[in-house]
């Protein structure tokens, strides 16, 4: 077996999540965040949407985890993200995590919004 060590750009991976946590690039944050190329930071939550449309210019894709269950986000929040160019997909966020870090590795222009399991 041919292992690869994998190399990401500007943004980190998530190391690892529990009860009302995420372990990011090794630090650990409380609560819900948002990650991605402009680093790490406290995410309001599903009407924090701001924070959300910033990052129109800086990625494709926005990966929203919305908690130990996958959950449908409000559809004037997934209207206004799509609307302004981003992909959105929605998931629980053990599987966001993973999904994020797969393409991360791989240099897509990507950022996870996660809800805390």
């Amino acid at each position: 077996m041919r292992l690869n060590e994998v190399t990401y750009s500007d943004a980190v991976p998530v190391d690892g999540y529990g009860e009302g946590f995420f372990r990011i690039g090794g630090e650990v944050h409380h609560g819900a965040v948002l990650t991605g190329t402009s680093g790490t930071v406290a995410w309001g939550g599903y009407d924090d949407r701001e924070a959300l449309l910033a990052l129109a210019d800086e990625v494709d894709v926005l990966f929203i985890g919305t908690g130990a269950e996958v959950a449908h986000i409000p559809a004037d929040l997934r209207r206004a993200l799509e609307g302004a160019g981003i992909g959105v997909e929605t998931m629980s966020s053990p599987a966001a995590c993973r999904t994020y870090n797969v393409l991360l590795s791989e240099g897509r222009r990507i950022a996870l919004a996660v809800l805390p399991v």
